[in-house]
């Protein structure tokens, strides 16, 4: 007879939603080895080769399967529509295909609980109808998803939009929050966008539980305001940071040893990491600004460089690898700055350079994953977010957390180079600085702690494990 207990999970589409959940089934079956997982990855279009690649770390108590690819023309939306709702609409799209995949699995296997990403939430009906205790697995922290259920109240007593609202919204627990620092899809209320989020909150609310990766000590005014005793809130559960312990892809062995021989050569806490994670791209005028910025600062530095892009997150379904990026900086930059710099175009190790001993600054876009790899390690951020719920998580790190500094734009959203400069001094040499890298240590001790035996994590995670499996 099969003693395993076996759990379903429905990922999101795009990779920096694949891996947190795919790293917290990974930790579910390490810890609880009892635990089988099946995930089913929803795909626009055909799945990226970092999708594909990180499937072969997985070990042999997860199986994964890449569902029926959606093709792009079938979602029906006009050029240029909102990333997050492609999202919604792709798993959407995708349901009959997990529904057909569920119904021939359970003759032979009980499933006790479904995971979806939160853009599966439509996928909770099939919990339903399987018999299966359902959960969110919410990519983001505590605060973004505070923010997001705080919509709710919100949308009844607001008639403008967020961003025209002349004081900060006031969420419990939670830093306050001004409407323009909401998510994206918030921004326009008439928006289809818009309409979907609602849904997703709403139906949030109607699972059993949502995971979080995110642990007590970063987020303890959220999450205790969540799970406040007669909330209407979802049970909440805080298992984090889960994040990669490496990020080498085979063919990138190479990117590799060019990146750590050159850090190997850097003063400890000297060099400024700039990279805009999976999918973040900047404008031409923008990546002059940013490159003169990090000229200015006389600071060393190790840029991840992607093409140009009038849309920020151009990158996030479509990997650009058609033109080298390095040919969009100043006329002569790389020559001045072969001294201080180094220029990566499109892709780094991330998880080794934060975790080196030169790295003493992360400007970062400000994507959840990024941010829990930044404080597991211990380095302050400039925080400069680009889309989704990134200027939340910025306001949490800036003026919540207060390890991070977020530059100012121009009327023309620019950051320009004197400003970039300025914070580049500040964090990396300033009294400022210094009080932020205290702060982020201790945070980097608190992590540490959530995951350990004893943790806040970890109890959190056996708990949930020992609901399971006693069903």
């Amino acid at each position: 007879m099969d003693k395993r207990i076996h759990i379903a999970v429905v990922a999101g589409v795009g990779y920096s939603h694949l891996v947190p959940i795919l790293q917290f089934s990974k930790l579910l079956v390490h810890l609880h080895p009892y635990f089988h997982v099946t995930c089913f990855i929803p795909t626009l279009g055909s799945p990226p080769t970092a999708s594909k690649t990180i499937l072969q770390t997985l070990p042999s108590n997860i199986n994964c399967t890449f569902l029926p690819p959606v093709d792009p023309k079938d979602l029906s939306l006009p050029q240029g529509s909102a990333l997050a709702l492609q999202l919604q609409l792709t798993v959407n799209h995708s349901l009959q295909s997990i529904h057909q995949a569920l119904k021939s699995l359970t003759l032979t296997t009980r499933f006790v609980a479904l995971v979806v990403d939160s853009f599966a939430t439509e996928a909770l009906d099939l919990a339903k109808e399987f018999n299966m205790l359902s959960y969110v697995y919410f990519p983001s922290g505590v605060t973004a998803l505070s923010s997001y259920l705080n919509f709710l109240k919100l949308d009844k007593e607001t008639s403008c939009e967020y961003r025209d609202l002349p004081d900060a919204i006031q969420i419990p627990g939670c830093v306050p929050i001004h409407g323009r620092d909401l998510v994206d899809q918030a921004q326009d209320r008439s928006s289809q966008s818009y309409k979907f989020l609602l849904r997703r909150v709403e139906r949030f609310r109607l699972f059993d539980g949502v995971i979080v990766n995110s642990f007590l000590e970063i987020e303890k005014g959220p999450i205790e305001a969540m799970t406040e005793e007669g909330s209407e809130n979802p049970p909440l559960y805080a298992v984090g940071p889960i994040i990669q312990m490496q990020t080498k892809y085979g063919d990138d062995a190479n990117r590799l040893l060019e990146c750590l021989s050159w850090l190997n050569k850097q003063q400890p806490c000297s060099v400024l990491y700039v990279s805009f994670g999976s999918g973040g791209t900047l404008s031409q005028e923008q990546i002059y600004e940013l490159a003169l910025g990090l000229e200015l600062s006389d600071h060393k530095f190790l840029w991840v460089v992607r093409s140009p892009s009038s849309a920020a997150n151009t990158a996030y379904l479509s990997p650009q690898n058609e033109v080298d990026p390095l040919k969009f900086l100043p006329s002569g930059f790389s020559e001045r700055t072969k001294e201080k710099g180094l220029v990566i175009p499109s892709w780094a190790p991330q998880i080794q350079i934060l975790s080196h001993s030169s790295v003493g600054g992360f400007l970062t876009h400000c994507g959840w994953n990024s941010t829990l790899e930044s404080v597991v390690h211990g380095v302050p951020l400039i925080t400069w977010p680009l889309f989704a719920e990134q200027r939340t998580n910025a306001v949490f790190l800036s003026e919540g957390l207060k390890v991070g500094l977020r530059p100012r734009l121009n009327k023309n959203g620019i950051a320009e180079k004197d400003q970039i400069a300025r914070l580049i001094k500040c964090l990396m040499e300033g009294e400022e600085g210094g009080e932020m890298r205290n702060r982020v240590k201790e945070l980097k001790e608190a992590a540490n702690s959530a995951l350990k035996e004893d943790g806040s994590s970890t109890k959190t995670l056996s708990q949930l494990a020992l609901k399971w499996r006693n069903l």
